[in-house]
Protein backbone atom coordinates (compact mmCIF):
# COMPACT_ATOMS: atom_id res chain seq x y z
CA UNK A 1 0.00 0.00 0.00
CA UNK A 2 1.42 3.25 -0.99
CA UNK A 3 2.03 5.76 1.99
CA UNK A 4 4.13 8.57 1.02
CA UNK A 5 2.21 11.07 -1.33
CA UNK A 6 2.85 14.89 -2.68
CA UNK A 7 2.12 17.28 -0.83
CA UNK A 8 -1.53 18.70 -1.04
CA UNK A 9 0.23 22.47 -1.88
CA UNK A 10 2.58 20.09 -5.02
CA UNK A 11 -0.61 18.63 -5.88
CA UNK A 12 -2.59 22.31 -6.24
CA UNK A 13 0.44 23.87 -7.89
CA UNK A 14 0.97 20.79 -10.59
CA UNK A 15 -3.00 21.87 -11.70
CA UNK A 16 -1.82 25.10 -12.10
CA UNK A 17 1.09 24.41 -14.51
CA UNK A 18 3.34 25.86 -11.89
CA UNK A 19 5.85 22.75 -11.87
CA UNK A 20 8.99 22.40 -13.85
CA UNK A 21 8.87 19.41 -16.02
CA UNK A 22 10.59 16.81 -14.39
CA UNK A 23 8.54 17.77 -10.79
CA UNK A 24 5.58 17.55 -12.74
CA UNK A 25 6.43 14.12 -14.64
CA UNK A 26 7.01 12.86 -11.22
CA UNK A 27 3.67 13.97 -10.08
CA UNK A 28 2.08 12.83 -13.11
CA UNK A 29 3.47 8.92 -12.81
CA UNK A 30 2.83 8.78 -9.05
CA UNK A 31 -1.09 10.24 -9.85
CA UNK A 32 -1.13 6.75 -12.38
CA UNK A 33 -0.19 4.83 -9.23
CA UNK A 34 -1.77 6.34 -6.86
CA UNK A 35 -6.06 6.57 -7.37
CA UNK A 36 -5.76 8.92 -4.11
CA UNK A 37 -3.94 11.73 -5.32
CA UNK A 38 -5.27 11.48 -9.01
CA UNK A 39 -8.81 12.19 -7.14
CA UNK A 40 -7.17 14.91 -5.37
CA UNK A 41 -5.57 16.20 -8.83
CA UNK A 42 -9.12 16.07 -10.88
CA UNK A 43 -10.57 18.15 -7.94
CA UNK A 44 -7.47 20.71 -7.79
CA UNK A 45 -7.72 21.13 -11.62
CA UNK A 46 -11.57 21.29 -11.74
CA UNK A 47 -11.67 23.74 -8.95
CA UNK A 48 -8.61 25.46 -11.01
CA UNK A 49 -10.93 25.67 -13.74
CA UNK A 50 -13.52 27.23 -12.26
CA UNK A 51 -11.70 29.87 -10.87
CA UNK A 52 -10.28 31.20 -14.08
CA UNK A 53 -13.96 31.15 -15.70
CA UNK A 54 -14.86 33.44 -12.69
CA UNK A 55 -12.49 35.35 -13.65
CA UNK A 56 -13.21 36.04 -16.97
CA UNK A 57 -17.04 35.99 -16.47
CA UNK A 58 -16.75 39.79 -15.81
CA UNK A 59 -15.43 40.47 -19.25
CA UNK A 60 -17.60 38.49 -21.28
CA UNK A 61 -20.71 39.74 -19.51
CA UNK A 62 -19.71 43.20 -20.65
CA UNK A 63 -19.18 42.64 -23.99
CA UNK A 64 -22.35 39.89 -24.73
CA UNK A 65 -24.89 42.56 -25.39
CA UNK A 66 -22.49 44.04 -28.12
CA UNK A 67 -20.69 41.10 -29.73
CA UNK A 68 -22.15 40.67 -33.18
CA UNK A 69 -21.85 38.11 -35.94
CA UNK A 70 -23.35 38.98 -39.31
CA UNK A 71 -24.99 41.73 -37.69
CA UNK A 72 -26.96 40.03 -35.45
CA UNK A 73 -26.58 39.47 -31.70
CA UNK A 74 -24.81 36.59 -30.28
CA UNK A 75 -27.71 36.37 -27.32
CA UNK A 76 -30.15 36.07 -29.87
CA UNK A 77 -28.64 33.20 -32.04
CA UNK A 78 -30.17 29.58 -31.36
CA UNK A 79 -27.52 26.91 -30.06
CA UNK A 80 -29.85 24.61 -29.69
CA UNK A 81 -29.94 22.48 -32.82
CA UNK A 82 -26.45 22.88 -32.88
CA UNK A 83 -26.37 21.14 -28.87
CA UNK A 84 -28.99 18.71 -29.71
CA UNK A 85 -26.51 17.54 -33.08
CA UNK A 86 -23.56 17.34 -30.25
CA UNK A 87 -25.16 15.32 -28.20
CA UNK A 88 -26.05 13.20 -30.76
CA UNK A 89 -22.63 12.29 -31.52
CA UNK A 90 -21.46 9.04 -30.91
CA UNK A 91 -18.63 8.49 -27.90
CA UNK A 92 -15.07 8.16 -29.14
CA UNK A 93 -13.44 5.37 -26.95
CA UNK A 94 -10.00 6.44 -25.69
CA UNK A 95 -7.05 3.98 -27.06
CA UNK A 96 -4.62 2.74 -24.77
CA UNK A 97 -1.42 3.42 -25.66
CA UNK A 98 1.46 0.57 -25.37
CA UNK A 99 3.58 1.43 -22.08
CA UNK A 100 7.34 2.15 -22.84
CA UNK A 101 9.21 -0.63 -22.10
CA UNK A 102 13.00 0.14 -20.78
CA UNK A 103 15.37 -3.17 -20.11
CA UNK A 104 18.00 -2.85 -17.68
CA UNK A 105 20.45 -5.73 -16.31
CA UNK A 106 18.45 -8.23 -18.59
CA UNK A 107 15.01 -6.87 -16.56
CA UNK A 108 12.08 -5.29 -18.36
CA UNK A 109 10.27 -2.62 -16.57
CA UNK A 110 6.88 -1.02 -18.35
CA UNK A 111 6.62 2.67 -17.32
CA UNK A 112 3.76 5.20 -16.64
CA UNK A 113 2.78 7.19 -19.58
CA UNK A 114 3.99 10.75 -17.86
CA UNK A 115 7.49 9.40 -18.88
CA UNK A 116 6.63 8.02 -22.36
CA UNK A 117 8.82 10.95 -24.65
CA UNK A 118 11.62 10.94 -22.47
CA UNK A 119 13.32 7.95 -22.50
CA UNK A 120 16.56 7.41 -24.88
CA UNK A 121 17.46 4.10 -23.41
CA UNK A 122 20.89 5.26 -22.58
CA UNK A 123 22.07 3.74 -19.38
CA UNK A 124 25.46 4.66 -17.67
CA UNK A 125 26.69 3.64 -14.04
CA UNK A 126 28.93 0.83 -12.07
CA UNK A 127 28.49 -1.72 -10.35
CA UNK A 128 24.86 -2.67 -9.28
CA UNK A 129 23.65 1.51 -9.81
CA UNK A 130 22.56 2.50 -13.00
CA UNK A 131 21.19 5.66 -14.08
CA UNK A 132 19.29 6.98 -17.28
CA UNK A 133 19.17 10.51 -17.53
CA UNK A 134 15.76 11.83 -18.95
CA UNK A 135 15.22 15.03 -21.26
CA UNK A 136 13.53 17.02 -18.41
CA UNK A 137 16.54 19.26 -16.84
CA UNK A 138 15.66 22.69 -16.06
CA UNK A 139 18.21 24.79 -14.98
CA UNK A 140 19.54 22.88 -11.70
CA UNK A 141 16.95 20.52 -11.77
CA UNK A 142 18.14 16.59 -13.12
CA UNK A 143 16.02 14.00 -13.63
CA UNK A 144 16.35 9.87 -13.86
CA UNK A 145 15.64 6.58 -14.12
CA UNK A 146 17.70 4.40 -11.48
CA UNK A 147 18.18 1.32 -11.20
CA UNK A 148 19.50 -0.63 -8.22
CA UNK A 149 20.10 -4.51 -8.89
CA UNK A 150 19.49 -6.86 -6.43
CA UNK A 151 21.37 -6.50 -2.99
CA UNK A 152 22.44 -3.14 -4.26
CA UNK A 153 23.10 -0.29 -1.97
CA UNK A 154 23.74 3.86 -2.65
CA UNK A 155 26.27 4.80 0.08
CA UNK A 156 25.10 7.25 2.85
CA UNK A 157 24.53 10.33 1.78
CA UNK A 158 23.30 14.17 2.51
CA UNK A 159 21.37 16.60 0.25
CA UNK A 160 22.43 19.91 -0.43
CA UNK A 161 18.99 20.45 -2.05
CA UNK A 162 15.82 18.50 -2.65
CA UNK A 163 15.84 15.03 -3.97
CA UNK A 164 12.59 13.56 -5.38
CA UNK A 165 12.08 9.95 -5.92
CA UNK A 166 9.66 7.82 -6.82
CA UNK A 167 9.70 4.18 -6.56
CA UNK A 168 8.13 2.73 -9.43
CA UNK A 169 9.32 -1.23 -9.43
CA UNK A 170 10.44 -2.82 -6.96
CA UNK A 171 10.65 -1.94 -3.01
CA UNK A 172 14.12 -0.26 -1.32
CA UNK A 173 14.44 0.43 2.48
CA UNK A 174 16.48 3.29 4.00
CA UNK A 175 16.75 4.73 7.74
CA UNK A 176 13.41 5.91 7.53
CA UNK A 177 10.94 3.37 6.18
CA UNK A 178 10.36 0.66 3.92
CA UNK A 179 8.76 1.60 0.07
CA UNK A 180 6.99 0.37 -2.26
CA UNK A 181 5.80 0.80 -5.71
CA UNK A 182 3.85 4.35 -6.18
CA UNK A 183 5.89 5.93 -2.82
CA UNK A 184 6.77 9.68 -3.41
CA UNK A 185 9.32 10.41 -1.27
CA UNK A 186 10.78 14.19 -0.61
CA UNK A 187 14.11 14.74 1.19
CA UNK A 188 15.88 17.93 1.75
CA UNK A 189 19.69 18.72 3.81
CA UNK A 190 18.00 17.60 6.89
CA UNK A 191 18.06 13.61 5.91
CA UNK A 192 20.97 11.75 5.65
CA UNK A 193 20.09 7.97 4.41
CA UNK A 194 21.39 5.06 3.05
CA UNK A 195 18.87 3.07 0.33
CA UNK A 196 19.48 -0.48 -0.03
CA UNK A 197 17.06 -3.18 -2.32
CA UNK A 198 16.96 -7.06 -1.86
CA UNK A 199 15.47 -7.70 -4.74
CA UNK A 200 16.23 -5.03 -6.85
CA UNK A 201 14.49 -1.45 -8.31
CA UNK A 202 13.58 1.45 -10.49
CA UNK A 203 12.99 4.75 -9.51
CA UNK A 204 12.73 8.39 -10.64
CA UNK A 205 14.46 10.82 -9.12
CA UNK A 206 14.55 14.91 -9.13
CA UNK A 207 17.25 16.45 -7.53
CA UNK A 208 18.17 19.98 -7.93
CA UNK A 209 21.66 19.72 -6.41
CA UNK A 210 24.56 17.09 -5.77
CA UNK A 211 24.75 14.71 -3.20
CA UNK A 212 26.94 15.08 -0.34
CA UNK A 213 28.45 11.35 0.28
CA UNK A 214 29.20 11.13 4.12
CA UNK A 215 31.08 8.10 4.81
CA UNK A 216 33.73 5.48 3.72
CA UNK A 217 35.88 5.61 0.51
CA UNK A 218 32.80 6.98 -1.48
CA UNK A 219 33.37 10.41 0.14
CA UNK A 220 36.49 11.23 -2.65
CA UNK A 221 33.30 11.49 -5.24
CA UNK A 222 32.10 14.94 -3.36
CA UNK A 223 34.65 17.15 -5.46
CA UNK A 224 33.24 15.98 -8.39
CA UNK A 225 29.50 16.18 -7.60
CA UNK A 226 28.77 18.78 -9.85
CA UNK A 227 29.73 16.54 -12.35
CA UNK A 228 27.66 13.20 -11.74
CA UNK A 229 24.30 14.20 -9.99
Amino acid sequence: MIKFHPKDEMLKQHANGQLHLGLATAVSAHCELCSVCRDKLKQYTAAQAEQHLGEQSNDDIQTENVATLDNLSIANIDFSDMLKQITQLAPVEPTESQPTIVEVKNTHYALPRALTNQVDHNWSGFGKISRMRLNTDENNSRASLLHIDAGGEIPEHSHTGREITLLLEGNFEDEFSQYVPGDFIELDANHQHSPKTINGCLCYTVVDAPLHFTKGISKILNPIGELIY
